[in-house]
């Protein structure tokens, strides 16, 4: 993402990522993390931030045992952006290494679209597969919401 700023008929171009601060959401899988974040990656019309590193991309240390065959392939890190600059990452994090994922209903990511289409398209790929908790509709609030569960189990809400 770029921002150009003017001062009279001087513009520089400064790139953000160099000089300002972000906040991202990370998420676990057990082995479907590729599979969850190309989904994702439709589902936002989005590419990926650098390359796919797999574990396999890791040195060994000594002391450690040797990675299983299986598991080499398995994604490491993964970055990609979605809406307004916030950045969705994740990891493959298998029983093989020690890990235990548990999706529970602690955290949502909450989009907040620029408009009721994008929210309906988002909402509807987002929860086929998945649970809907709400149907996007108007709110008290003054806002257009839903929330619903993915088909990986990730949790989003609609403002």
């Amino acid at each position: 993402m770029h921002i150009l700023f003017c001062q009279h008929t001087i513009c520089t171009l400064f790139l953000i990522k160099n000089i300002m601060a972000r906040t991202s959401t990370y998420l676990n899988f057990d082995r479907t993390t590729e599979e969850a974040f190309n989904f994702y990656k439709t589902v936002f019309d989005s590419e990926f931030e650098g390359h796919i590193a797999r574990m396999g991309d890791a040195p060994s240390e000594e002391g450690q045992p040797a990675m299983k065959e299986e598991d080499k392939n398995l994604v490491m890190h993964i970055a990609l952006p979605i809406l307004g600059g916030h950045m969705l990452m994740g990891t493959d994090a298998p029983e093989s290494m020690g890990f235990t994922v548990n999706f529970g209903n602690n955290v949502y990511i909450n989009l907040e679209p620029d408009t009721k289409e994008e929210t309906d398209r988002l909402f509807k790929m987002l929860s086929e597969g998945g649970k809907v908790e709400m149907e996007p509709q108007d709110m008290f609030w003054g806002d257009y919401f839903g929330s619903c569960a993915d088909k990986f189990g990730v949790k989003w809400m609609f403002n």
